[in-house]
């Protein structure tokens, strides 16, 4: 399958990729985003044929891609997800909801959440506006996949990584964490570098503060994502 690309990707304010191995969801989904003022950049079968759409440096990768859960080409959800966020773009998966495994293994490799492909149209475009944003996607499906595996809550962080995680994840600059906590800087920092270290033990890898506040959402250390947070927020 080609690629169709398009040149509005330098100057659309949200731009779109969708790879699912169904012509005709891509082709229901690509007018739906249209409809919603996206610009889609391209729909390809599987995530090769994307990346080899953005081999040409005048073309942007998108904001968000839309990738099916499970693709016919024998790819698993872990190297899609990961090859789509090497290129810059944030993964949102669109699955079967019953896949609670498959889910969890997306989530697990970064991606920012998970729409059902039952959902409403217009669920899916809010969805995607949500990912664009930079925001992790907190809905049922990312919940139901989380309770279905305990492990995938666990990082055993300690209390004062708790405390650090907890402040920082809720949108504090690292200096007010550690004046907070009554700690140096430097001692804030050496937590910080020991949290992240502990989730990449567990699969789970959170190298942006996006990352960390999705983190501390699944582990329980903060409610909800109700602080506003951009995807370019770094430590």
């Amino acid at each position: 399958m080609t690629a169709q690309t398009s040149g509005t990707a330098k100057t659309a304010t949200t731009t779109v990729a969708i790879v699912d191995d169904h012509e005709a969801v891509r082709l229901g989904l690509r007018a739906a985003c249209r409809d919603a003022g996206y610009a889609v950049v391209a729909d390809t079968a599987d995530v090769p044929t994307l990346l080899a759409a953005f081999d040409d440096p005048a073309v942007d990768p998108p904001k968000v891609v839309l990738l099916d859960l499970s693709l016919g080409d024998g790819s698993t959800v872990t190297d899609n997800v990961r090859a789509v966020l090497a290129t810059g773009s944030q993964v949102l998966v669109h699955s079967i909801a019953d896949r609670v495994a498959a889910v969890r293994e997306a989530l697990a490799a970064g991606a920012a959440g998970v729409i059902p492909k039952s959902s409403p149209t217009a669920a899916v475009i809010a969805a995607i506006a949500t990912v664009a944003r930079g925001e992790a996607l907190n809905n049922v499906e990312w919940a139901s996949a989380i309770e279905a595996d305990r492990e995938f809550a666990r990082a055993q962080l300690g209390r004062r990584e708790h405390d650090v995680l907890h402040l920082y994840a809720s949108g504090l600059p690292l200096k007010l964490v550690a004046q907070q906590l009554g700690i140096a800087h430097s001692t804030a920092r050496e937590y910080l570098d020991r949290i992240r270290a502990k989730y990449v033990e567990v699969g789970r890898p959170a190298p942006t503060k996006v990352d960390l506040l999705r983190r501390a959402v699944e582990d329980g250390i903060l409610p909800g994502l109700d602080a506003e947070a951009g995807g370019d927020a770094r430590r």
